[in-house]
């Protein structure tokens, strides 16, 4: 497909529909990228992307512009349905890996507060446009769901009761000898990462009782090389990781 303007739109998508676009949205489109009233454009939201043409309504006090839905693009999501586990981090280290999550297609964001968890102010409205711009870059149809904060043990509980329809993979600083990822696991992490959870480790890494819980409900340990990685590198190094394994 040429190369158009992309945008997400909070709104109902559908063949026919006229919605209003958001002021910032409509600046950017007739002011940055400088399309014309009737040119067309991407649109998408929760999995789906339709074309759409621009159109402008003005009156003796304010003029809003509209994008008209006309039809689908055609287009497979390429986004995944893996979540990203991870324990908060500085801001602006956040932000990145949050930015590489989403251009990456995963598909929800679960912070987990750790012992060694430091971060506790976080920008979550500032990490909500960096994740929808890096959907529009990336050219997935959806934007990455952030979840409400769970305490370590809280987010564990999902997986003590072993089930072949889930699988939690974790990566840390200081793995060595937990159990590494087998070929059996391809059966229940689909080629869509269906159930799977990464779960990436604080600055300083896991308590030696958070690495003896990971081992006793079977997590699987992910090895990223030699050197020591920082948070937002090893979880695109480990999505990067499972993408090749499993897709």
């Amino acid at each position: 497909m040429r190369n158009i303007p992309r945008i997400y739109l909070n709104a109902k998508l559908a063949s026919g529909a006229v919605i209003e676009l958001p002021v910032d949205t409509a600046h950017y489109l007739t002011r940055v990228m400088r399309i014309p009233i009737g040119a067309e454009f991407l649109v998408f939201n929760n999995g789906a992307e339709f074309m759409a043409e621009l159109t402008e309504k003005k009156d003796s006090k304010k003029s809003a512009f509209y994008a008209r839905i006309s039809k689908s693009s055609g287009r497979a999501d390429p986004s995944n349905n893996l979540t990203l586990a991870f324990a908060p981090i500085k801001q602006a280290r956040l932000e990145e890996m949050m930015n590489m999550a989403a251009q990456m297609g995963v598909a929800r964001l679960q912070p987990v507060i750790t012992e060694r968890t430091v971060a506790n102010r976080i920008n979550w409205e500032r990490i909500g446009k960096i994740i929808t711009e890096a959907a529009e870059q990336s050219g997935r149809h959806s934007i990455p769901e952030i979840l409400p904060a769970q305490k370590f043990d809280e987010f564990l509980g999902m997986f003590k009761v072993q089930s072949s329809k889930f699988d939690l993979f974790f990566a840390d600083e200081r793995f060595t000898n937990m159990r590494k990822a087998q070929d059996s696991h391809k059966d229940n992490c689909t080629l869509n990462f269906e159930f799977c959870t990464l779960l990436i480790g604080p600055e300083g890494g896991f308590s030696d009782k958070e690495f003896t819980a990971l081992d006793k409900i079977g997590a699987v340990g992910m090895n990223l090389g030699k050197t020591i990685l920082r948070a937002e590198t090893a979880a695109v190094a480990a999505i990067a990781q499972l993408h090749a394994k499993f897709m």
